[in-house]
């Protein structure tokens, strides 16, 4: 039996919804690194990016458990020599959650050009709304970020 290996033109790609709702961080960053990477798929192949696009609502009612010191520095870099700036991480969580979601699950993914592209497919929001409901085919696409379909 042959390797399956996914080709570009069999790739078929859905929209879902997750609400972080009361869910942890780490938790809602696993499954949607999962889902953009397609690993939930039968068709997952591991050079390319079969995976769906992600929208991630309600990031600031997101929970962050552990030891999360709220003094800790964040770094970031301008791209201009001596341009390392510094926030700290409480501040941080508060002014951007969505940032803060997007850093966590831009982590839990491949560390290279594929990953950029991968995470080229992930959308968070602030609160409820988002402006992707055209794309979502139905309520099927919605998730929280347990897995249990809502709706």
């Amino acid at each position: 039996m042959k390797t399956y290996s996914a080709k570009p033109s069999e790739i078929q790609r859905d929209w879902v919804v997750l609400d972080a709702t009361g869910v942890p961080v780490g938790r809602l960053s696993v499954e949607a690194a999962k889902i953009l990477r397609g690993k939930h798929k039968p068709t997952f192949t591991p050079h390319m990016d079969t995976g769906d696009h992600v929208i991630i609502i309600n990031a600031e009612r997101a929970i962050y458990t552990g030891n999360n010191k709220a003094d800790e520095p964040i770094y970031r870099h301008t791209l201009y020599p001596g341009g390392i700036r510094s926030v700290p991480r409480g501040e941080f969580l508060t002014k951007r959650p969505e940032d803060a979601i997007l850093r966590t699950v831009k982590g839990m993914l491949p560390h290279n050009s594929l990953g950029a592209q991968m995470l080229r497919k992930l959308r968070v929001y602030r609160g409820p709304e988002h402006r992707h409901e055209a794309q979502i085919k139905g309520a099927q696409a919605r998730k929280t970020a347990a897995g249990e379909a809502t709706e």
